[in-house]
Parts: structure tokens; C-alpha cells; sequence
């Protein structure tokens, strides 16, 4: 079955390419995915230009997807992990997961909720007509 996926991320400055791609990899797996199913990796828009999350990107040939505030916090009501500190830098519980629901569409489902390395979480969704993996 193709499915498209969308991964979500959130990474604290410093975090480089390699430890983020290495997430989406992780993540991918423990969802039972191939890589050829991402279509998407998303962030906040002011995150979207920094050169780890691009070169991140890059290696799965894609470009990132900047999600502005507003689709965020619409995000917010379908995540399933609250962090309070995310929540109080950024008003969504998780990142990670608001970025992939809101990428994804509005009918969008978490295939996998946040998992986190030392400087980075990703969370995986897909939209609504594919959400039942």
C-alpha cells in the first residue's frame, strides 16, 4: 500500500543534520515504513530555513515545510503528547506532532507519536484517507 507521510519535527539549536535525519530514519522504522513514503518533513516557520533541518531534508531529497503559528495551534487538539515546555515556547504540546498533523491535513492521523534523541523529537502523520496503516 503507498502511503504518504508527513514527519514532524522540533530540534533545539545545535542539533545537526545527521541526528535529525537519523530521527526521521528511526521513526520510519518504528512505524513500519519504508523512506520512499515520506513526502514531507515539517516544522515551525521560523525553523523551516536552518541548515540542519535542510540538510536533514535534503537527504530524503525533500525541502522543509515551514507551519505557520495559527496551523499549529489548530494542530494542537489532535496531538497526543504534551510537553510544558514546548507549550510555553511554542502554545502546542508537541511540535513535532502538530507540525505533521497540520502538514498532513485536516483530517490527519499520528501514525507514530513523538519519540526524541538528545536534540531533536519526530512524530509521523498521514492524511485521512490513508491514516489506517
Amino acid at each position: 500500500m503507498d502511503v504518504s507521510v508527513i514527519a514532524g519535527v522540533g530540534f533545539r539549536s545545535g542539533t545537526g543534520a545527521d541526528e535529525i535525519a537519523g530521527l526521521v530514519r528511526r521513526a520510519l522504522t518504528k512505524a513500519g515504513l519504508e523512506p520512499g513514503a515520506l513526502a514531507g518533513i515539517a516544522t515551525a516557520a521560523d525553523r523551516a530555513d536552518a541548515p540542519a533541518l535542510r540538510g536533514a531534508a535534503a537527504g530524503f531529497g525533500l525541502v522543509p515545510l515551514g507551519i505557520d503559528p495559527e496551523l499549529l495551534a489548530a494542530a494542537d487538539a489532535r496531538v497526543l503528547t504534551r510537553s510544558e515546555r514546548v507549550a510555553a515556547l511554542r502554545g502546542v504540546g508537541s511540535l513535532a506532532e502538530a507540525a505533521a498533523l497540520a502538514a498532513a491535513g485536516p483530517d490527519a492521523t499520528l501514525a507514530l507519536p513523538r519519540i526524541a534523541s538528545p536534540g531533536a523529537t519526530c512524530a509521523l502523520a498521514v492524511a485521512g484517507s490513508t491514516a489506517r496503516l
